[in-house]
């Protein structure tokens, strides 16, 4: 590292305007300190709307500016915050308005935490303050989908781990592929789209994002915003089975449904075809069983219907019959035979049969038939009186 160095004596006094001084201390500087990393904790973070980043580096003695400019902190990967311990790598200048000397910063690495970390802490809390994670919105999971619709890379064990169980759990499936990278900068808005054309199309009755285990790095595609707003807006329910069981992404907490694993995913979304068949011969026969007893109840209440109904008539019945008899008695005596019986008679005229009642209605000469309790026989009128 070298220096200009300026050495004053009493009979060679050099005077340096304040901007001459600040261009030759930035010379300085700028030359002598490039390329170095700087650790410290974020304090005074203000991003301006220029894009360029302000802050401060301080320890427990001292505090340096900071200036990350828009075109450096485009690519940061991760949300810088006050309190932040950080490795700065830049170069020191001198900011000649207010002869303050600074650190350009060119790149920043959260020290103890990796970016990716950070940033994938920053997202979650911020999606979860917007309800993308509430459990009330989640739609649940048909229990056997007529299609399943599956977001992963054709080229993948993920796929072929799902399709096999799939197979072997109900081979009526119907599976729709929708072949898209699982990993680089294409993934997410890759895996975005797939989800907005399966809404689009209509032809699937849940979504399974699937690709298999990895590193952060690998797995980052499930942790942008793109792809968590994309299963938020879905119609369609959605599982994520990304990664291995301990592996977690932002795509697991709007999903509909996590799967541990891929292959959990495809035992979660289908049952077991044999499993249903059981079940459906269980209920068969449960409900034989139950119109049996439905059937028999009815059955035997109606016997004990019949029943009381024959003693009900029986007893009806008499009345009826006894009532007969009494108006049979009391016609009876009543009517003309009963009078008959007496030792009445009645006699009719012959031929027109009319009652007579008056002898003034006949004539000598006529014949008339009398009608005794036994019997009956013909006269002849002789006399009238």
């Amino acid at each position: 590292m070298t220096m200009t160095k300026y050495i004053l004596t009493e009979h060679s006094r050099k005077v340096f305007t304040v901007t001459d001084l600040t261009r030759a201390v930035r010379a300085a500087l700028e030359g002598s300190f490039t390329g170095i990393w700087v650790e410290g904790e974020v304090t005074g973070y203000k991003w301006h709307t220029s894009g360029h980043m302000y802050f401060s580096l301080k320890d427990a003695s001292a505090q340096l500016a900071c200036v990350m400019f828009r075109n450096e902190n485009a690519g940061l990967g991760f949300e810088l915050e006050d309190g932040m311990s950080v490795l700065c790598r830049g170069r020191v200048s001198v900011y000649p308005p207010r002869g303050q000397y600074q650190l350009t910063v060119e790149r920043i690495e959260p020290k103890g935490v990796g970016a990716l970390q950070i940033k994938f802490q920053q997202l979650k809390e911020k999606l979860a303050k917007e309800g993308l994670f509430a459990a009330e919105r989640k739609r649940p999971i048909p229990y056997l989908p007529h299609c399943v619709g599956l977001v992963t890379s054709i080229d993948g064990a993920a796929l072929r781990d799902i399709l096999n169980i799939l197979e072997r759990r109900f081979a009526e499936t119907c599976v729709l592929v929708y072949p898209v990278p699982v990993q680089g900068p294409a993934a997410a808005p890759a895996i975005a789209a797939a989800i907005d054309d399966f809404n689009l199309l209509k032809c699937a009755d849940v979504l399974i994002l699937a690709r298999g285990g990895g590193s952060i790095e690998d797995l980052w595609a499930f942790n942008e915003e793109a792809v968590a707003r994309a299963i938020f807006r879905s119609e369609v329910p959605v599982i994520s089975a990304v990664g291995h069981e301990t592996d977690t992404t932002i795509a697991d907490f709007v999903a509909d449904l996590r799967a541990p694993t891929p292959s959990a995913a495809a035992e979660l979304v289908m049952p077991l075809k044999e499993e249903l068949l059981l079940k459906l011969l269980d209920l068969r026969r449960g409900l034989g069983r139950g119109l049996l007893g439905i059937v028999q109840i009815p059955s035997q209440r109606l016997d004990e219907l019949k029943k009381n109904l024959g003693k009900s008539i029986e007893g009806r019945l008499a009345i009826e019959q006894s009532r007969w008899r009494a108006l049979t008695g009391k016609l009876d005596a009543l009517g003309p035979l009963s009078t008959l019986r007496r030792g009445f008679s009645v006699t009719l005229r012959v031929p027109d049969g009319k009652v007579i009642t008056d002898a003034g209605s006949l004539k000598k000469g006529d014949l008339v038939k009398t009608r005794l309790s036994k019997g009956q026989f013909t006269s002849k009128v002789q006399d009238i009186a």
